[in-house]
C-alpha cells in the first residue's frame, strides 16, 4: 500500500500531525479508534469523508514508522 498519496502533513492543520487526504482526521485518530475496538465499517459510518483505503493508509503509515524506529534502535 502506497500510503504517501493519502497522508498529508500541513503545519497549520492539527498541529502538523499526519492527516488523511487533507482532512482534519489524523492517522492517530484512526489508529486510536481501531485500538479501541471500532471496526472499519464503524469508523467509515462515523466519518463519511473517509474511505476504506484511508484506514489502510493509516495502518501502513504506522507500520512504516515502526520499521524506521526499529531500524534506528538496531543501528
Amino acid at each position: 500500500m502506497e500510503y504517501r498519496e493519502r497522508i498529508t502533513i500541513e503545519p497549520g492543520k492539527r498541529g502538523g500531525k499526519p492527516c488523511l487526504r487533507g482532512l482534519r482526521i489524523t492517522v492517530y485518530d484512526v489508529l486510536d479508534y481501531l485500538a479501541g475496538g471500532m471496526s472499519e465499517d464503524e469508523i467509515l459510518a462515523d466519518f463519511p469523508d473517509l474511505e476504506r483505503e484511508d484506514i489502510r493508509a493509516a495502518l501502513a503509515f504506522a507500520a512504516d514508522r515502526e520499521r524506521r524506529l526499529a531500524g534506528d534502535v538496531a543501528a
